[in-house]
């Protein structure tokens, strides 16, 4: 959709990127969340991560704006306590396929806070828990896509491990309801904040659920577990509840129903199969 006051430049953040005029808020967004995807080329996913907030920071600096950081549920790596709190420092690890993207959201948080501390730039940050709904790259490779394009094509679903690892699941809508409160408070909340639903589920279970929604007779496969893929995944989200007013609204079942059914429009891929009607 069109807008007069709308421009939309292609630019690669770990280069500077002045903008002309006043700049109000900024929204750091960049790196690919995809584990296939940051893997690809995790040198640039660091610098991507770490040089891209570098560069958002002096941009806020300069224009005196606030400026957003969205981190991530993999600052605490493979967690050794359940649900996470922001004030758990994790368990990651630095030399491992995942520590690119980890550990580079990790530095990025990190320049934030002293971006704060040293020159008094007005940050916000969302630790952003699995974050699903329509518009995702049908190849984007994480397990909700995968699962849903998998069923609509009669293919396997491939499950990691034995399926017990768990996550929680945050429909888009509750995620950029989240961000928003986030960046309208103007109590000073500069600490990271947890943005996720903490309603959690196995793997297993959300294959399951994948398959009764879009009544496919795909078959469950099961391979082996990559290297630092977390065993649970539980957002603490009682400071959004309590500073921001916000928890999420979107349950999983009726999130993936509208999930599927975007896939099923299109996409390039086939989807000869109807979302099943739920009991």
């Amino acid at each position: 959709m069109s807008h007069a006051e709308f421009m939309f430049y292609q630019h690669d953040v770990i280069t500077p990127y002045p903008v002309p005029g006043e700049v109000h808020e900024i929204y750091n967004l960049a790196c690919a969340a995809s584990p296939p995807k940051y893997q690809a080329d995790p040198v640039h996913t660091m610098k991507t991560c770490v040089i891209g907030a570098l560069n958002a920071l002096d941009l806020a600096r300069d224009k005196g704006a606030r400026v957003f950081q969205a981190s991530t549920s993999e600052v605490y790596g493979d967690p050794a306590v359940s649900p996470q709190p922001e004030g758990y420092h994790g368990n990651v690890n630095t030399f491992g396929p995942r520590a690119c993207y980890d550990e580079g959201k990790r530095a990025a948080e990190t320049l934030f806070h002293d971006y704060h501390h040293r020159f008094g730039t007005d940050i916000r940050i969302a630790r952003i828990f699995n974050t699903y709904g329509p518009q995702m790259d049908a190849r984007d490779g994480r397990v909700v896509t995968n699962f849903i394009n998998q069923a609509l094509r009669g293919d396997d679903i491939t499950i990691h491990g034995k399926g017990r690892q768990t996550r929680s699941f945050c429909y888009v809508d509750d995620l950029l309801n989240g961000i928003e409160a986030l960046m309208a408070h103007e109590g000073g909340l500069t600490e990271p904040v947890n943005i996720g639903n903490p309603g959690e589920f196995t793997v297993l279970e959300l294959a399951e659920r994948v398959l009764r929604l879009t009544g496919s007779r795909s078959r469950l496969a099961f391979r082996a577990k990559p290297k630092d893929d977390p065993m649970q995944r539980k957002p603490d989200i009682r400071v959004a509840l309590s500073k921001l007013n916000w928890a999420p609204k979107v349950a999983l079942e009726d999130g993936l129903v509208h999930t599927i059914r975007y896939f099923q429009g299109g996409l390039g891929e086939p989807a000869p199969l109807e979302v099943a009607a739920r009991s």
